[in-house]
């Protein structure tokens, strides 16, 4: 900036000037009114949520609510911010668009917090009895301004995003009763329970907070219910699937077995449940935006479009309504005591999240093969595939995996250039690692008299029925795990997620594997799951030889290991290959050049593109193909195939 010189009358003047501004500004500004902590106190009573998910061409969402006042003066009102399973803030306060608060008919100012950005501050006119807000939920018409949430035939409503509460209470203090027009002819299905339905209106019964959160909605015009409730049992467990076509819900009857199956499965192993009912949201969908999301009483998922009529081949991810489903038990009912929160607004903390997610991981896995939503081999070439990744990652030499659970508050989920080296949300499969460790070791220790199917049972089986939270330490976790088989559990756990793996050095946690009767080993073509994951997701993994994975649609570089032989030659993502060896890219030219190379001394010739350059690249590398796949150990118990056998 300039400097300039200034007369004592003239810089007089122009204080004068710039004083009055601020002066007026500073008369303006309300009071700095605190956001109130949350108390333990029922609040003076009902929410009134109404939405109406109709506007299916614009795709908004139009929120109108009342809340009761008992007095007059400053008030706080709040967008939900910290969600649980998301361990992070949420991102859709960008999307909340045209607010208009009124009391007594009349228009009320509001100002945002300047320190929470989520939260609005008002003043309630004396005599009000209620404040009426409105606005709009603006939800992504493009996959590009963020995920999709409704579509020309189906709705996903998360209430985090159409309702706002007052500060200064629990959740689960706060009293609402929510209402939802859905557009013509639509299917629905939520955790919450109706109470009337009139036309394309429903109304929901009246819950707390706290759990109107915990419950979307899904709406379809192809929407179908079927009951997966095992017999003897006094909890309904539904799955509710709309899809993106009427005949993409023509499920066999052997399908739908699979998923009753999966139910009976978790209670064998659980030993309990807690909810009063239970619904699989499901979308079946090529256009509503992914996700897989646990709440208490149900979860959201979505599928590829085939996920019933092509059951065969498109079994890549199966495991994910396992997953969400097991979390009823972990995360939702028994949950990190850092994690819990009494409202959306106080910080969560995600320390536990090797537990809560990766022992997460480990049972969906589990109970997916053990109900047959995998087979055998499906599931072994998908741990194959994940142990590959770990046993191959440089960044378990500098960050530890507990750090991993800070990622979803550090990064987002957005994307990343080096993965390998930056390391992302390991908690959930190199968790999974850990408590295959865990478990293969109590088996061989007990002569498999125990599992960590004992702990499971110990651990999240109490209190059948309730589906309110029990938190737990790593403490706790020690202390269980000690119950059922005594042992250095505090050292074996802190040595796998607070040091460097178990011997220091970045090692990944493979002795699960091994200690299950089975190695890794990398052979010349790839397992059909990798195949299968590679078709669906239009890309080759070539980490493990040249290292990188190159994208299907555009020959670029998705992903490059760090340290690799790509990398020494100088790749780096992003970059478009244009020709091998002198002739035009193919992937299978890529192959045979790198076969080829296998046998010989000349390096592999790339050239490239970057931007608007070209270059040509030498990678200097004779290993083969090398894709993952798990080999038995002769004369090893196969603990592992015991682990993902049915549970009688």
């Amino acid at each position: 900036m300039k400097k300039y010189g200034l007369s004592l009358v003239s810089a007089l003047a122009l204080m004068s000037v710039c004083l009055a501004p601020a002066a007026f500004a500073q008369d303006m500004a309300p009071p700095a009114v605190p956001v109130e902590q949350p108390q333990n106190i029922p609040y003076p009573g009902t929410l009134q949520v109404t939405v109406d998910a109709t506007d299916l061409d614009h795709r908004i969402f139009q929120v109108n609510e009342t809340v009761p006042v008992v007095k007059s003066g400053d008030m706080v009102l709040m967008l939900p911010k910290w969600l649980p399973g998301h361990h992070s803030p949420g991102t859709e306060l960008s999307r909340v668009a045209d607010i208009i608060i009124t009391a007594n008919g009349q228009r009320i100012n509001w100002l945002r917090d300047t320190l929470d950005m989520n939260a609005f501050h008002i003043t309630v006119p004396e005599g009000a009895k209620t404040v009426e807000v409105a606005f709009k939920y603006l939800a992504p018409v493009t996959s590009a301004a963020g995920r999709i949430t409704m579509t020309a035939d189906m709705v996903d409503l998360q209430w985090n995003f159409a309702s706002m509460y007052p500060a200064g209470y629990y959740a689960k203090q706060i009293p609402v009763q929510a209402t939802l027009k859905v557009p013509a002819g639509f299917g629905y299905a939520t955790g919450l329970e109706t109470d009337s339905k009139s036309g394309d209106t429903i109304t929901f019964k009246t819950t707390d907070y706290d759990t109107l959160i915990d419950s979307p909605v899904y709406a379809g015009r192809y929407f179908k219910t079927w009951d997966l409730t095992p017999k003897g049992t006094d909890a309904p467990v539904r799955l509710n699937i709309m899809a993106d076509s009427a005949d993409m819900l023509n499920a066999p009857d052997d399908v739908i077995a699979v998923h009753k199956k999966l139910i009976e499965q978790a209670y064998k192993l659980y030993g309990a449940h807690h909810y009063n009912h239970y619904d699989f949201l499901v979308a079946a969908s090529d256009t509503i935006g992914g996700i897989g999301l646990e709440h208490h009483r149900s979860s959201e998922n979505s599928v590829s479009e085939k996920y019933l009529t092509d059951w065969k081949t498109a079994y890549v991810g199966r495991d994910l309504l396992a997953h969400e489903y097991t979390h009823s038990w972990n995360g939702k009912f028994r949950r990190g005591a850092d994690l819990w929160t009494p409202n959306f607004q106080v910080p969560m903390r995600d320390s536990l999240l090797w537990v809560y997610e990766g022992q997460t991981q480990y049972w969906g896995n589990v109970l997916a093969t053990r109900s047959g939503l995998y087979t055998k081999d499906q599931q072994l070439q998908a741990l194959a595939m994940m142990a590959a990744n770990y046993d191959n990652l440089p960044g378990r030499t500098w960050r530890p995996l507990i750090d991993t659970t800070n990622d979803p508050i550090i990064s987002s989920r957005s994307p990343q250039n080096w993965t390998s080296l930056q390391r992302s949300e390991d908690y959930y499969s190199e968790g999974q690692l850990i408590w295959l460790d865990a478990d293969t070791l109590i088996r061989e220790k007990t002569g498999g008299k125990k599992s960590l199917d004992n702990f499971a049972n110990a651990f999240f089986g109490i209190k059948n029925g309730d589906w309110g939270e029990t938190t737990y330490t790593f403490d706790d976790v020690v202390k269980t795990l000690n119950s059922i088989y005594a042992y250095d559990w505090e050292s074996f756990l802190k040595a796998r997620v607070y040091d460097y793996g178990a011997d220091g050095k970045g090692t990944a946690p493979m002795d699960g594997i091994t200690r299950g009767g089975y190695k890794l080993v990398y052979q010349d073509t790839p397992t059909d799951y990798q195949k299968s994951l590679e078709g669906l997701r239009k890309y080759s993994n070539l980490n493990y030889s040249i290292g990188f994975s190159v994208s299907s649609k555009d020959n670029s570089i998705m992903s490059e290991l760090w340290d690799s032989p790509a990398f020494k030659a100088g790749l780096t993502p992003g970059m478009t290959l244009v020709a091998v060896n002198g002739k035009a890219f193919d992937m299978d030219l890529l192959k045979a050049a790198i076969t080829s190379a296998k046998t010989g001394s000349d390096p592999i010739e790339l050239i490239v593109k970057s931007d608007d350059n070209y270059k040509t690249v030498k990678i200097d590398y004779h290993g083969g193909l090398r894709y993952p796949v798990l080999q038995r150990i002769e004369g090893k118990p196969a603990l592992l195939d015991d682990i993902l056998a049915e549970k009688k």
